[in-house]
């Protein structure tokens, strides 16, 4: 009996061992490169191994033939060794939608992985901003190292971006790679956009002409709406705060024939009037605002891209005395600024039928409004057409990109400075070269010519190279590059409106010119326990030749606009990191340093409403199996040099240091549903309740001019000041609780 059983435990023992497998192989990306550090477990038993950095690994299977493969940024994959051959296997992870961000069109115009792209471009996902949900892009953008949302004016709330201390009208906004937010429109355009149909946004900070034209000097925002194909088929984003703001973001796709559409609908609403700094004015603009967005994509036998999209915003906003009514719109009783907007864009990319990569891009828009700010009426009317053709082809190592563009802009106000209908005919031509010398080092040349119709012939050229180690961890690109700019005055300074002032040209305005370089670094390391650390450092300096600036100080009645008559400078040092765990936590830190100034005649000047230094920070937490998530963001700015009024204002000179910080925490049900909820503003930051000066008398019945329309002293206005809101940096609204609910049904 013994020998029966001793024969039945070695049989057992036999098949145990018998059963026991090595698999080996590499666990690789989309891209064929290995995946650090990735973890590979066993069905049941959960154990298993940790891939080398190479994404090689060896692991001993025991009867369960399923495999679980995750990394941090990919979608967990089972993998069934069964199902392989004898050898080696090799095993592929998708990227999750968190890094599909590594996916950029807008330094090159064409798709291209982050790493591989010769140009550095920031990245941010839509799910980067829910971290902090806010009703437009233009406040989203608060959290963006080096980039920061200006208010212009204390009174109707309007503002532009910042990127790297350089203002507004430096920075072209595009919705989908097409140049839809600029001159007239540049105030309000970043409003409006359906924040549930973003799918990302690119941000490329120095001169972008070469591509792009005029405007793209100081960098720009590319906003890429979500493809109809990949869209969820319902989504809503609903907010709303303790100050009475109402924001609702809606999505809906559907499937027409070869056809898919995605539309979306944005409102935002704000009817409360409220005065907590007690200067007798609205802290917050008083908004009535409606966006809808479309966008086809249509099938085709070729498989060619055909797809066209439209928006049409409208937005009835005030700002002004506590008491102000409609009656009171354009009357000198009680001051408010009233501005009505409407604005439709339509825009699309057309591959052409023919077996060469030839595409057509378009874009259309037209931007009315009427304004008054006080008794000051601004009634200005632009349409805006571009059309742009390009032929890529590949070659011997060599991406090559010919394009040819042409805009039409017609713009017209009711100003003095604008006597009769402006026409501007803009055609130019480009070429870019993208060479990869071998799988380490990448050369990128181009050069654009244009033609404007009042200045003459303008060429933009760029160089770009990149340089990667042999295991992709570290990377470095140098950039120079030339920028252009033809300004706007009016439809770019709201300070030309606001406030009563009177507008002056020293001269004949010409065009702006920069130069611009930058080096860029980043560093990525893989840690064993799953974590990927990013590190992202750059330096850059631009220089200036006909820069336009607004002169708000010789005058407190008037700003005076003339090209300098010398060098202006933007440079400085940015440095961000963003660690991502395996249990999905992330931190995201930057610090921003810069130095922009102006020299005319020997006279070095810092530009004004610009900081010296910033930071920004997000770190988030998940809670309960990733069921609650807890976020903490906000930023940080040094001094700003202020606007005065004269030599006699006894306001402070500079902004001092502030910060606005949020804390936000999610819940996420089985569904998919999230409410969300928290605090705004924690350490209820506001600027001074001077910011508007003279606030009591807005339309300077009080104040005696002098011979040179400049305010006097009096025993009634000793420091000699008028009406005027430019003193302004950052908004007045303070702490508030805010809670939102969202929700997408794919």
């Amino acid at each position: 009996m013994m020998r029966y059983l001793l024969l039945l435990l070695a049989l057992f023992l036999g098949t145990g061992v018998s059963a026991q497998t090595t698999v080996s192989g590499t666990v690789m990306d989309i891209d064929g490169m290995g995946v650090p550090y990735a973890t590979i477990l066993t069905g049941q038993t959960s154990s298993g191994t940790v891939a080398e950095l190479d994404g090689t690994f060896s692991l001993t299977v025991a009867g369960d033939k399923q495999l679980k493969v995750s990394a941090v940024g990919y979608v967990t994959t089972d993998f069934d060794v069964s199902s392989t051959p004898t050898g080696p296997v090799a095993i592929t992870l998708q990227p999750s939608a968190a890094t599909l961000q590594d996916i950029v069109v807008t330094g090159t115009l064409r798709p291209a992985s982050r790493s591989a792209s010769p140009v550095p471009v920031e990245v941010f996902t839509a799910e980067y901003f829910k971290a902090n949900p806010t009703p437009s892009i233009f406040e989203s953008l608060q959290t963006v190292n080096g980039v920061r949302p200006q208010l212009n004016c204390s009174v109707c709330n309007t503002g532009d971006i910042h990127i790297n201390g350089l203002e507004g009208p430096y920075t072209m906004v595009l919705i989908d790679g097409m140049p839809i937010v600029s001159g007239l429109s540049t105030v309000y355009g970043l409003t409006g956009i359906p924040q549930s149909l973003i799918e990302r946004v690119e941000i490329v900070k120095g001169p972008a002409s070469t591509l792009y034209g005029s405007e793209a000097v100081g960098g720009l925002i590319n906003i890429i709406t979500k493809s109809p194909d990949n869209a969820p088929k319902f989504s809503a984003d609903i907010l709303t705060s303790a100050w009475g703001e109402v924001n609702t973001d809606l999505g809906f796709k559907a499937n027409v024939g070869n056809a898919s559409t995605l539309l979306g609908v944005s409102y935002f609403n704000y009817q409360n009037p409220i005065d907590k700094n007690g200067d007798g004015f609205t802290d917050l603009t008083l908004q009535d605002r409606i966006s809808v967005f479309n966008k086809w994509s249509f099938a085709r036998a070729s498989g060619k891209a055909f797809n066209v999209a439209a928006r049409y915003l409208y937005e009835d906003r005030w700002g002004g005395e506590m008491d102000w009514t409609r009656a009171d719109r354009g009357g000198n009783n009680v001051y408010g600024e009233s501005i009505y907007t409407n604005r439709w864009e339509t825009f699309g990319t057309y591959e052409l039928p023919v077996p060469q990569n030839i595409t057509f891009q378009f874009s259309a828009n037209g931007h009315y409004q009427n304004s008054v700010y006080g008794e000051t009426v601004y009634d200005a009317t632009q349409y805006v057409g571009f059309g742009q053709l390009t032929y890529r082809e590949e070659f011997g190592g060599h991406n090559l990109l010919v394009g040819a563009s042409y805009r039409h802009t017609r713009y017209d106000d009711n100003t003095p400075a604008t006597p009769t209908l402006s026409k501007i005919s803009l055609p130019g031509v480009f070429v870019q070269d993208e060479l990869r010398i071998n799988e380490q080092h990448t050369l990128l040349g181009g050069i654009r010519y244009d033609h404007d119709n009042r200045h003459g012939n303008i060429f933009t050229p760029r160089l770009n190279y990149k340089w990667s180690s042999k295991n992709l961890q570290n990377t470095v690109r140098l950039s120079v590059g030339n920028g252009y700019r033809v300004a706007n005055v009016f439809t770019e300074d709201h300070a030309a409106l606001t406030g009563a002032r009177d507008v002056v040209f020293a001269d004949e305005l010409l065009p702006e010119r920069s130069w611009n370089a930058n080096v860029n670094y980043v560093k990525k390391h893989f840690a064993r326990n799953g974590a990927v650390w990013t590190f992202d450092a750059s330096t850059w300096y631009t220089h200036f030749s006909n820069r336009i600036l607004p002169d708000y100080e010789t005058n407190s009645n008037q700003i005076i606009y003339a090209n300098l008559n010398g060098r202006a400078v933007s440079q400085g040092v940015s440095l961000s990191t963003d660690v991502s765990f395996r249990g999905g936590a992330t931190v995201n830190v930057g610090v921003n340093a810069q130095d922009v100034f102006t020299v005319e005649e020997g006279v070095r000047e810092r530009q004004l409403l610009t900081e010296t230094y910033s930071g920004v920070w997000r770190i988030g937490v998940p809670w309960l199996r990733r069921q609650v998530r807890f976020d903490y963001t906000g930023n940080v700015y040094g001094p700003l040099d202020l606007p005065l009024l004269g030599p006699l204002d006894d306001r402070d000179t500079d902004s001092g240091w502030f910060s606005t910080q949020n804390i936000q925490i999610t819940k996420t049900f089985a569904n998919g549903m999230e409410v969300y909820g928290g605090v705004k503003n924690l350490l209820n930051y506001t600027p001074p309740a001077n910011s508007i000066a003279r606030s009591f008398d807005p339309f300077d019945e009080r104040v005696e001019f002098g011979p040179d329309g400049s305010a006097l002293s009096t025993p009634g206005n000793p420091n000699g000041l008028t009406f005027d809101p430019s003193y302004v940096y950052a908004s007045n609204q303070g702490r508030r609780l805010f809670l939102g609910w969202r929700w997408a049904l794919q």
